[in-house]
């Protein structure tokens, strides 16, 4: 099978494709031969040295695909050769071929097409798990969206936006947050010349702040929740080690968490992956949220689709094709 083999850690110079032995379902797992697959930050961070995939997971980039079935593994039932799946994964999505736990493949929504279906289940689990089913948003509420006009930012705009939130997020071009206003943001701010904190303040706060910074906005993003108000942290590109005002959070009675959704064990993810099935599927099959596709590249050009992730000049979603 083709796959995307790194030279060492570094720069997206580092990858490129070439003939590996092909995979073999074990037991409870489904094998999918790949159509599409979905960049994440933890992709860069992974090729960086930074973010080794879980014990037991392929080594190979890539934590979500699009494709059909191929073959099933012992005691797998409800699936069958030849249908179209997404998957989230723990590793190994940029290949043609990958071995799934079951509870983590899931259908293609209605109306979306295989390539396309690529971008949906790593940003869907991560929203869903974490805005819904951990911070507990609900209807009349405030969101704040970090970054709205990248993958999971269009995604928790458009989900809480339907559910019927209030939406701020956060953006670095006029066009990135006009962008973000036509999915659904009801105020959006310029994080490079406007102060967050104050924004959100004058909106009343935020009951749920949904944060891939990390350390850098540790302390403004408790000086910016309502009172009993949810931070949670799902990043780290501003750092690692911040520090924290406790008698801030104390008097805002609010709640700091920090998740991962890569290396929960599988079980949880099935939970997971069958809670975003039952809740969003049917969202997206009538198109009240919508994947938002920046652009598809062949896989042999994964050097370059990562440089344009890093670079921070898409919106939405980069999806490599086999």
């Amino acid at each position: 099978m083709r796959a995307v083999v790194a030279s060492g850690t570094g720069g997206p110079e580092v990858l490129s494709v070439a003939e590996v032995p092909d995979v073999q379902p074990g037991p409870g797992e489904v094998l999918i031969a790949v159509a599409a697959a979905g960049l994440n930050r933890a992709d860069l961070l992974q090729r960086q040295g930074f973010y080794p995939p879980p014990p037991g997971a392929s080594e190979v980039i890539g934590m979500e695909c699009s494709g059909t079935v191929a073959a099933l593994g012992e005691g797998v039932t409800g699936w069958a050769v030849g249908e179209e799946v997404c998957a989230l994964l723990a590793g190994g999505g940029y290949a043609s071929l990958v071995a799934v736990p079951a509870g983590q493949v899931m259908p293609v929504p209605a109306g979306v097409d295989l390539v396309t279906a690529a971008a949906i289940p790593e940003v869907a689990a991560t929203v869903w798990s974490n805005v819904f089913m951990v911070a507990g948003l609900q209807p009349d509420e405030t969101l704040l969206v970090h970054g709205g006009a990248g993958g999971i930012g269009t995604f928790a705009i458009q989900l809480a936006h339907h559910l019927g939130a209030r939406v701020l997020t956060t953006g670095g071009t006029p066009e990135k947050l006009a962008f973000c206003a036509d999915l659904g943001a009801d105020v959006t701010i310029n994080y490079r010349d406007e102060d967050f904190v104050a924004v959100t303040q004058e909106a009343g706060g935020a009951d749920v702040i949904l944060d891939n910074m990390g350390a850098s906005y540790l302390g403004r993003n408790v000086h910016a929740l309502a009172t009993e108000g949810r931070l949670v942290i799902i990043g780290m590109q501003g750092g690692t080690t911040g520090e924290l005002d406790i008698s801030a959070l104390l008097r805002k009675r609010g709640a700091v968490v920090a998740t991962t959704l890569r290396a929960r064990p599988s079980e949880e993810k099935a939970a997971i992956c069958a809670s975003v099935v039952e809740h969003v599927w049917p969202l997206v099959a009538d198109g009240s949220v919508r994947p938002i596709v920046h652009g598809t590249m062949a896989l042999e050009q994964v050097a370059e689709a990562h440089a344009l992730m890093e670079s921070g000049e898409h919106t939405g979603k980069i999806l490599l094709t086999l």
